[in-house]
């Protein structure tokens, strides 16, 4: 008499359980390759949408009812301009380095005609550098009728990169506009500062201190290599099942195993 011997129950468990591995880890990596390239377009958007607010006109900085609806989504790297007065001996120097070198930027307070105050980054000055004079105006200005331009950005809190700001030394290392404001007694601070444009040119080799103009915009765009990434990693669980599948299928048809089967009891 002939029987058909059917696989062991625990073989069956390993089967089910590797095939629902498989398409666990199988939508897993399409669900994270399709994130990826929907990440890939809302960044290619933002980098188009900055792109636009860099290089329009400059237009009237948020003025203080406006300042609770500032946010990094509609006004960071805004092309704005603001027109007031530098408060004299509130400066405040941050540590920076830039493609000129290392040093710090220069934060000072600009008091607007509403007596509201914002932070204007000035620009980048080195080590050594002092000011000819106690509170120096950007190249060209009347300190009584200061009007800048440059790009709006956000408040950068706690400090940098396993350093926080320690306001009492006076060692900075993020433009913090609530600190900076809070150890040199301002009052009305904007929730942002001002990247100050480029005010003066000087010679590559002694360019006239403050520097203006450099900010730097970049944007980590690497969200088609990580959709490339996870896509292909399901390619390969669905390549792995599919071969473990006709691997089975071929062992449970081999005629060696079909006469064992044949000549069994």
């Amino acid at each position: 008499m002939t029987t058909t011997r059917q696989p062991s129950v625990k073989r069956r468990m390993l089967q089910l359980s590797w095939a629902l591995a498989a398409l666990v880890l199988f939508i897993g990596f399409v669900s994270l390759g399709t994130w990826q390239v929907q990440r890939r377009a809302w960044k290619l958007d933002l980098i188009e949408r900055v792109t636009q607010r860099v290089s329009a006109t400059a237009a009237d900085a948020p003025a203080s009812p406006d300042w609770p609806r500032v946010n990094a989504a509609n006004d960071e790297y805004r092309h704005v301009r603001l027109t007031g007065h530098f408060i004299v001996g509130r400066d405040v120097r941050v540590q920076a380095v830039t493609n000129i070198g290392s040093g710090f930027w220069l934060l000072s307070p600009l008091q607007l005609t509403d007596g509201s105050v914002v932070l204007v980054n000035r620009g980048f000055v080195p080590p050594q550098w002092t000011p000819a004079l106690p509170d120096i105006p950007p190249p060209g200005a009347d300190a009584n009728n200061v009007t800048v331009t440059g790009l709006l950005r956000l408040t950068e809190p706690g400090g940098g990169f396993l350093r926080s700001n320690d306001p009492v030394a006076e060692r900075w290392f993020s433009r913090d506009v609530a600190a900076i404001a809070q150890s040199r007694g301002l009052r009305r601070v904007a929730p942002y500062f001002v990247d100050a444009d480029a005010a003066s040119a000087g010679t590559p080799f002694e360019p006239a201190f403050p520097v203006g103009g450099l900010t730097v915009i970049a944007f980590h765009n690497s969200h088609l290599v990580y959709a490339l990434t996870w896509y292909a990693l399901a390619l390969m669980v669905a390549g792995a099942a599919i071969g473990v599948a006709l691997q089975n299928a071929r062992h449970h048809d081999h005629p060696r195993n079909a006469n064992a089967a044949d000549q069994a009891p």
